[in-house]
């Protein structure tokens, strides 16, 4: 008899971190798990363009819940090479702002966009997971005159924390949507 015997319940175990949808429906994470690879490589892709992290990803699958795919994604990232990464910068696109920013505001930002890719060679990546909409503004103005200041070799950890922490955001976003509605 093992030192931890769970009492017999039926239908009413919850793992954390797992979302299990209706009944007779997979959880996203399951998809996930048993997606075809082209499908899984496709998915983790569309959260951030390097063939290498999408394939190292991919191929470590079935994960037993979200958290270690999460770890598992930010380890393939923090391998990134200087190439691969540059790959990956070159997909992206500058964040997207509340529809009702000032036209002002716009202009200042295109001016620092403009200046961080002359200087940089790829595009500003912020991510702005979690801050209300009301901040996102002030937050991505503050960062970019911030990272202005960065020579390249300062920022390239910086920006590949910022694709990392995109990834991370995408990947559960993805696993999200692919659920069915309820």
């Amino acid at each position: 008899m093992p030192a931890h015997r769970l009492p017999d319940l039926p239908g009413r175990v919850a793992i954390p971190g797992q979302s299990r949808g209706t009944p007779g429906t997979p959880a996203p994470l399951d998809r996930f798990n048993t997606a075809p690879a082209e499908d899984a490589e496709r998915t983790l892709l569309g959260c951030l363009n390097s063939l290498r992290w999408a394939l190292r990803v991919a191929g470590h699958r079935p994960y037993p819940d979200l958290a270690s795919l999460l770890a598992a994604s930010d380890e393939a990232a923090y391998d990134l090479s200087p190439e691969e990464l540059a790959e990956a910068l070159a997909a992206e696109a500058l964040p997207a702002l509340p529809e009702d920013t000032y036209a002002a505001a716009h202009t200042a930002l295109n001016a620092a966009y403009a200046a961080y890719e002359a200087k940089f060679g790829h595009v500003f990546v912020i991510c702005l997971d979690g801050l209300e909409p009301a901040e996102i503004l002030d937050h991505v103005l503050a960062d970019i005159r911030s990272r202005l200041a960065n020579d390249p070799d300062e920022e390239r950890p910086v920006a590949a924390e910022e694709l990392r922490r995109l990834a991370r955001g995408r990947l559960v976003a993805a696993l999200t949507a692919a659920a069915p509605a309820a």
